[in-house]
């Protein structure tokens, strides 16, 4: 069953098919906004009911897990762990984003650099590269990341609306413009409207960031008995050396306390922010093992016990492993020195807790007891061997745990840049330049295989194919167009009233369908509405082009929005109560800017 869109005027006309469309698309809304039924199971369950149906036939329902876009999402992802395994992405967070204080500032630490990379970089790969700086950097800071991954989404919207590449959207509209008209729009035709929308859409996000969902693990940090005693060394030539605490970044990791420096047998207790490090230092940190894993990414800094050195596996294959020590352990009484642990379990000691107490002196003087937690570097099959073993009561890995490759980094930024210039400068499409990157990532050792497969977000994709398929039955079915024909009958016959539908129609159907199918069913109905009226068609082509890029009110209407609803632990309820009074906001605004710019 197909339909042309644009000749389905009415709903009322509308057979069994469009309105089994517009059925489950209400369900699918009405589940993810009142349930909590995931995402993924909620819309494939759409897309069952349509394809058993009949609405959809099986290579339509498929075509959206083979749409480039959601292809191009799954690449970069391996593009971004690259760049997360060799330390890429500590040094955006830590230069970039900095540590600011408070929810206001962080936002506008975030917001302002992601808009103007949007301007010019398709907003797909900036969410993947920054999502999980966002993440570590939100521990960091003791927010949420439900406060900031949102906002991370919506600053790369609203700085696609500056310039005609800052979106897919503003080119296909562009393009239909040159194919109705004849002549099209210039790089930065739309800058008046596009900041003002920006302008409006930040002073949104600081004035309304306490509506924003507060989501905390039931499970916090601070709420972990487990306070690790940690020794790192300040290698010869590091770049930490002649920094303070502070610059080097060491002040502010959460749940971490610097208990002392050994500088060359002195031992400097109460260390200060300003206290300068020097080569050969060794410092004793006590805190919670996410921060002993920032302490292992820090350029420079490496355990202080050479018996990490000593291990038969290369840095690349080791994990880092929990293991609780049994009474019946070989070594409980010994000091981990005596006990020659490295030589009978080939791991190394790189920290010890003991309920909570913070143990003085080095790891290596420290007597085992039975209950002592030690946190080892080893091989993962280590966890295999002694999962059964009498030796400890419990064996399990640390996530995410495995060594910087800090001297692949340039590699990795190199091979990033180079995808972004491909595709910015049109050398290759973004499927082809982020296939490119990836593969190089994992063919020049800067992304394992084994990461690879892991950081492929695969509950995002499923929503994205799905919400894709959906939309496509919105519009064979004339569902879609039928939906905005009767809205625009609200219009009457003025020129800034029907500019208003034609922009407010746009923003609604692109909360539903993706907004390059929204814009290209809108685009027809808005030069005809310009035709009749007898006004210029420019007021009404960049409606369309604004309206289907403000998609906030839902996590399908945009790509982006999809990315951060998992990793914000977000639910569809969220996008609503923050969303939707952005899109009236900026739907106003847009109504005295648009035609300023773009006269009748």
């Amino acid at each position: 069953m197909s339909a042309d869109p644009t000749t389905s005027l009415s709903l009322l006309a509308l057979p069994w098919q469009g309105w089994l469309a517009l059925g489950i698309l209400v369900a699918t809304f009405l589940l993810c906004a009142l349930t909590r039924l995931a995402a993924d199971a909620v819309f494939i369950g759409g897309l069952m009911i349509l394809t058993l149906s009949g609405v959809l036939p099986i290579d339509k329902a498929l075509a959206g897990f083979s749409n480039s876009g959601m292809i191009t999402v799954a690449f970069l992802y391996v593009v971004v762990s690259g760049m997360q395994q060799t330390g890429g992405l500590n040094w955006i967070s830590r230069h970039i984003l900095g540590l600011p204080r408070g929810l206001t500032r962080a936002l506008l630490r975030l917001t302002l650099p992601v808009i103007g990379l949007s301007a010019f970089l398709n907003n797909t790969p900036v969410v993947a590269m920054f999502i999980p700086v966002v993440n570590d950097w939100a521990r960091k800071l003791r927010l949420s990341p439900s406060k900031l991954m949102i906002p991370l989404s919506y600053a790369t919207i609203l700085g696609g609306t500056v310039t005609m590449i800052g979106t897919s959207t503003n080119l296909v509209v562009n393009g239909l413009l040159e194919k109705h008209t004849g002549t099209g729009m210039q790089l930065f035709s739309i800058a008046p409207v596009g900041l003002v929308t920006v302008a409006v859409g930040v002073l949104y996000l600081l004035l309304f960031s306490r509506l924003l969902p507060d989501r905390r693990p039931v499970i916090s940090d601070a709420a972990d008995p487990r306070q690790y005693t940690v020794e790192m060394l300040v290698e010869a030539g590091s770049p930490l050396s002649g920094q303070t605490i502070e610059s080097a970044g060491m002040r502010h990791l959460p749940n971490l306390f610097l208990m002392e420096i050994d500088r060359a047998g002195h031992v400097l207790p109460a260390v200060g922010r300003k206290e300068v490090l020097q080569a050969g230092d060794r410092l004793i940190f006590v805190g919670a093992v996410e921060s002993i894993l920032d302490l292992r990414n820090f350029r420079g800094l490496v355990p202080a016990t050479n018996q990490v050195f000593k291990l038969d596996a290369p840095p690349a294959e080791r994990c880092l492993i929990e293991a609780v020590v049994s009474n019946t352990c070989p070594i409980v009484g010994l000091s981990i020195r005596e006990g020659r642990f490295r030589t009978l379990y080939n791991a190394a000691i790189l920290a010890v807790a003991r309920n909570g107490e913070r143990l003085s002196g080095k790891i290596g003087d420290i007597v085992l007891r039975p209950g002592d937690t030690l946190l080892l570097e080893a091989r993962p099959s280590f966890i295999e061997r002694q999962r059964a073993s009498r030796d400890f009561y419990l064996v399990s890995g640390v996530p995410d745990s495995e060594l910087l490759l800090h001297e692949r980094a340039p590699l990795a930024v190199a091979i990033m840049v180079a995808m972004v210039l491909a595709a910015a400068f049109n050398w290759l499409s973004m499927l082809s330049a982020s296939m490119l990157g990836a593969g190089l990532m994992v063919a020049t050792g800067c992304c394992s295989m084994d990461r690879a497969r892991r950081s492929i977000e695969w509950q995002v994709l499923v929503v994205i194919g799905a919400a894709l398929a959906i939309g496509e039955a919105l519009e064979t079915t004339g569902a879609a167009a039928a939906l905005a024909h009767a809205l625009m009958h609200f219009a009457g016959g003025h020129n800034l009233g029907a500019l208003a539908v034609v922009y407010f129609t746009t923003m609604l159907l692109t909360e539903f369908i993706t907004n390059n199918a929204a814009a290209a069913l809108m685009f027809p109905i808005a030069m005809a509405t310009a035709a009749s009226l007898g006004v210029s068609h420019l007021p009404f082509a960049v409606a369309v082009m604004f309206a289907a890029s403000a998609s906030f009110a839902t996590p399908i209407g945009y790509q982006t929005n999809l990315m951060v609803y998992g990793p914000g632990g977000y639910r569809f309820g969220d996008f609503l109560r923050f969303g939707v009074p952005l899109n009236l906001i900026l739907w106003l605004a847009a109504m005295f800017t648009i035609p300023a710019c773009f006269p009748f």
